[in-house]
């Protein structure tokens, strides 16, 4: 099969050809439909975050199941499926508490650098990515790396679902339990920002303010549910909230992975307010904050990955879209093929899209 493999941190993916064993106990071969661009790559690529390399990227997909493993029951081929990166045991703490997404057991997570998974003619080893490396052909993954999808719900839109629409909308609905009536301010109209404003759309928030520097993002963030938009290039962004809201906002959430924006998103807090930290913030890197904001009662958290229960959570929201409350065909701006991904990274990069998708049979 082809492949996208990282070389080096700040170097274009290489186009290489891979192969990958047969399935073996619980594990399930996927061919791969759609694979989304995601900016967690990019903070990789760029050695913002570390990892092992060589390695095939990519974590945002959907596909069809080719072939299953032995003690396999969950799924059969044919069956479409999303992918998530939060692959869970069911049994260690975390997930018998709830908190599938934070699951401690390494068995079932596919470590980078395990030898018997994806293979090449070149003596280094090949490392596997977040337990899924999509931007390949096909994926081997643990059963539990999966989710089982309604097949008329389109796979290009579907693999939006498998990490930028979770994170956003869960971070939302989850991790911070935005209940009806209120207020919500976004940092970041990107594909999780606005993954967020749906979410709160959904959740019934009462005032849903929209901030980014892109005034083509903030109009379509208005079509997702926001109900005020604000340009940082106006002037300070937390006066901006405080002034619509008269005091502030009962929950904020920074998309952005930045330090500033992380402390924006506690200034502009009312009293009893919660700042949620979406965003990858470069590793190493600290936030500073008021002490004296604390006795007020506000909290700053962070989320992974929504806090989901993905197969909850995936199936919903794909039934979200089939019932016309989340608009996700508004978010793809360009569909593009495996050997065309660093122009759509380039582009990302450039802020010319919200998200673009690699779509394997074009």
């Amino acid at each position: 099969m082809k492949a996208a493999v990282l070389h080096e941190v700040n170097q274009p993916l290489v186009i290489e050809d891979v192969s990958l064993p047969k399935p073996g106990p619980r594990e399930v071969l996927i061919r791969t439909a759609v694979a989304g661009l995601c900016h967690s790559d990019l903070h990789f690529m760029e050695g913002l975050y570390p990892h092992p390399l060589p390695a095939v990227l990519g974590h945002e997909s959907a596909g069809v199941v080719e072939q299953v493993g032995s003690d396999v029951t969950y799924v059969k081929p044919g069956d479409h499926v999303v992918t998530c990166l939060s692959v869970f045991c069911g049994t260690c703490d975390n997930c018998t508490t709830g908190r599938t997404v934070l699951c401690t057991d390494t068995t079932v997570k596919m470590m980078p650098g395990v030898s018997n998974r994806m293979q090449w003619s070149k003596p280094e080893k090949l490392h596997q990515f977040l337990n899924l490396s999509s931007f390949a052909e096909q994926m081997l993954v643990h059963e539990n790396a999966i989710v089982k999808i309604r097949k008329e719900m389109p796979l290009d839109l579907a693999a939006l679902i498998g990490c930028g629409v979770i994170t956003g909308y869960g971070a939302v609905v989850n991790t911070a339990k935005v209940t009806a009536g209120e207020t919500v301010a976004v940092i970041g109209c990107g594909g999780v920002g606005m993954a967020a404003i749906n979410g709160a759309q959904i959740a019934g928030a009462g005032r849903i303010i929209a901030i980014d520097t892109n005034p083509a993002k903030l109009q379509l963030a208005t079509k997702l549910g926001a109900t005020d938009i604000i340009n940082p290039a106006d002037g300070d962004v937390v006066k901006q909230v405080r002034d619509l809201t008269n005091g502030g906002v009962h929950h904020s959430f920074e998309v952005l992975g930045r330090k500033e924006t992380a402390e924006q998103a506690f200034g502009m807090l009312t009293s009893g307010g919660t700042a949620t930290i979406v965003g990858m913030i470069p590793f190493g890197q600290k936030i500073e904050l008021h002490g004296f904001d604390f006795l007020r009662e506000r909290k700053i958290q962070g989320s992974s990955m929504g806090s989901n229960h993905f197969r909850v959570d995936m199936p919903r929201l794909v039934d979200f879209y089939l019932r016309g409350r989340l608009h996700l065909e508004d978010w793809i701006s360009a569909k593009l093929k495996l050997s065309e991904i660093n122009e759509g990274f380039a582009s990302m990069k450039a802020g010319k899209t919200l998200r673009s998708v690699i779509v394997f049979d074009s």
